[in-house]
């Protein structure tokens, strides 16, 4: 009997809050369509898309993963993503290649802090979503006071499809709710009117609407990421886990099957090491094909906003799913494929120009240093971060003093990861100085400076480079460019002065020792002696000049600062707010009263933390809180450098 031919593809994202189920999810969905024989087990640490070492021993999802299965004519490309807050770039990161998502909520713990924030950013990107309520057959799980909690703080545009009996029990079971069943599609109805002008005229003016209206209306709304089916089961007992699979076929848009055109596109997602060694992308296609043994040439977009192109050869390629050994080589539209031959490629490359609406995540905001428990081993450890970077491009590391390396992070479970990572991967055991909140410098004027080569020169090199820095427009970054003419110094000059521009404003940082940004930094003196003068000459001179340039334009130091969210019972509004006061929030408005308090606005990312911990305490465990980096402000001149919750950064090494 020859297999059904695959007619479409679909990549779909499961999120969720950590300990809501995700990979135990996948893997029944697995299991259930025979993809895998037997159910692994995040506590036996054999689970298919947990890996690493590290996420087997902890028992979450750090990186995400990719599975496949097939249901009659679609094939499913799965991506399990993490669930700690952590590890909030990573799931984004994801989401920018999902054709749908499963929301996954627990019947147990309930609408998370961290379910709501993913859930706004679903509803942001317009990405069609599926909300599953896992764990019904567990102890406490309650279904009807969940719904209504994710009516009124998750989203009031659910369609719930299936209802349950005996929840909280090992004999839970799931009913399914046919649309055709009078209640049930008035229910539907009434929703999807809210979000369905038609929908609203045949309810107020009747007919009402039938069954086959509804369904079609729900699967558009749906598709457009408006409204939400609903279902429930759970992934270790299997109940409802059939329903979620003819849903996901249903509501969630498979990626259009496009004819091969000249030009390829997509993105790299995932890199991870093969068992030689190798690197691994994991690339999503969007137009075109790509194969192996075909030349191709990535784009990577760098910290000035321009666009980097490095060529490359595939010299494999694997489509995520296709049966082994079936000699396809060829990726199209749609597919996620493994590619092999990239020898520097990094999450975010892509082939072809950047899509529209591509996930924008704020950069991590804390910064730690690093050193080797082992005396020697500073160089091994910078070398083994920069591996790790190439996987995750927001892990970002630096020299600093005493061979000590600094590096950002999103939170202290990423700390504990990377450790762990650093020491069974690479054999370097370390130790991680306090986290600190990370700033920048921006020039507050211009400042210009010049060393000329000659007997009175400060370094005796024969180099003559002179610069101007001045403000650039925010989110510029940083912009190098030339009033002398262009071709006055040999090429290896050129470039050893502006790699060195880049370097001292981006590592080693400004006269508080922040990385400096948008900003433009102009050559306008150069000179240099044919026959003594080399390329290292001018990176010293260089450093000498910017440095001073920088002194005499002043910078100033600007702290990053988050947009909150926090909803709280009716009782702790003022205590609450009295703490968000203390703190320095701004405040932007206060909604509700009838239920609980909805207070947002913006407080300096140094004092969230403060906030996080005293909120439990003040709302009896009944707050909520959400927050996002959302720019920057200036920070008071008497802590620009050193002062409360602002130490100053460790000095890069020269």
């Amino acid at each position: 009997m020859q297999p059904q031919q695959l007619r479409s593809t679909l990549n779909i994202g499961i999120v969720a809050h950590v300990d809501a189920g995700k990979t135990s999810l996948t893997e029944r969905l697995l299991f259930d369509t025979g993809t895998i024989d037997r159910l692994g087990s995040v506590d036996a640490g054999d689970t298919r898309t947990d890996t690493g070492a590290i996420e087997r021993q902890r028992g979450i999802t750090i990186r995400s993963a990719v599975a496949s299965f097939t249901v009659g004519d679609t094939r499913i490309n799965l991506i399990d993503t993490p669930g700690h807050s952590d590890f909030i770039a990573e799931v984004e990161r994801a989401l920018d290649v999902l054709d749908g998502a499963v929301l996954l909520v627990s019947a147990v713990e309930g609408v998370q802090s961290q379910t709501r924030l993913l859930l706004r950013t679903l509803r942001r990107l317009g990405l069609p979503t599926l909300i599953f309520v896992n764990k019904v057959d567990r102890a406490g799980a309650r279904i009807a006071p969940l719904l209504d909690d994710i009516r009124r703080r998750l989203t009031p545009h659910v369609v719930p499809l299936a209802d349950v009996r005996a929840e909280g029990t090992p004999g839970a079971r799931v009913v399914p709710r046919p649309l055709d069943d009078p209640a049930v599609r008035e229910a539907a109805a009434l929703t999807l009117a809210e979000v369905d002008d038609a929908l609203l005229a045949a309810l107020v003016d009747g007919p009402a609407p039938s069954t086959g209206t509804v369904r079609r209306t729900l699967v558009r709304r749906t598709a457009q990421g408006l409204v939400h089916p609903l279902l429930l089961g759970s992934a270790l007992g299997g109940q409802g886990v059939g329903q979620l699979l003819d849903a996901v076929r249903e509501f969630l848009p498979p990626a259009p099957v496009a004819e091969p055109c000249d030009g390829p596109s997509g993105t790299v997602f995932a890199v991870h090491r093969g068992s030689a060694g190798e690197r691994i992308a994991h690339l999503r296609m969007y137009e075109g094909e790509v194969r192996a043994r075909q030349d191709v040439t990535l784009l990577r977009s760098d910290a000035d906003g321009g666009t980097e192109r490095r060529p490359g050869r595939i010299t494999g390629l694997r489509v995520v799913g296709a049966p082994s050994g079936d000699g396809v080589e060829v990726a199209g539209p749609g597919q996620i494929a493994e590619v092999r031959g990239l020898h520097r490629v990094r999450v975010g490359d892509r082939l072809g120009a950047p899509r529209a609406g591509r996930v924008r995540f704020a950069p991590p905001t804390l910064e730690s240093v690093v050193r080797a428990v082992r005396p020697g081993q500073g160089a091994a450890l910078r070398a083994a971060l920069l591996d790790l970077a190439d996987q995750d491009p927001l892990i970002h590391a630096r020299a600093a003093e005493d061979g000590a390396t600094a590096l950002l992070l999103y939170g202290e479970v990423q700390k504990e990861v990377l450790a762990a990572t650093l020491a069974q991967e690479f054999g370097i055991e370390t130790v991680f100085e306090p986290s600190r909140i990370r700033c920048v410098e921006r020039p507050l004027g211009v400042g210009t400076a010049v060393e000329e080569m000659g007997p009175h020169s400060a370094t005796r090199l024969p180099a003559t480079v002179g610069l101007r820095v001045s403000p650039g427009p925010r989110g510029s970054g940083r912009v190098f460019s030339y009033d002398t003419e262009l071709g006055a110094l040999p090429r290896a000059f050129h470039q050893a002065i502006a790699d060195t521009v880049e370097s001292v404003l981006a590592e080693r940082g400004g006269p508080h020792g922040w990385p400096v940004t948008d900003c433009r930094v102009t050559l306008t003196h150069s000179g240099f002696n044919s026959v003594q003068s080399v390329a290292g000459d001018f990176r010293v001179v260089t450093e000498l000049v910017v440095r001073r340039a920088l002194e005499r334009a002043g910078a100033g130091v600007f702290e990053p600062v988050h947009t909150f969210e926090v909803e709280v019972p009716l009782d702790a509004l003022a205590p609450v707010t009295g703490v968000l006061a203390a703190a320095g929030a701004s405040f932007r408005e206060t909604v509700g009263g009838q239920e609980s308090w909805v207070v947002r606005g913006e407080i300096v990312a140094r004092h969230v933390r403060e906030v996080e911990v005293a909120l439990p305490g003040l709302t009896r465990g009944e707050g909520v809180w959400w927050s996002r980096v959302s720019g920057d402000r200036a920070v008071e001149a008497h802590i620009a450098g050193a002062g409360p919750g602002l130490p100053a950064r460790t000095p890069a090494a020269p």
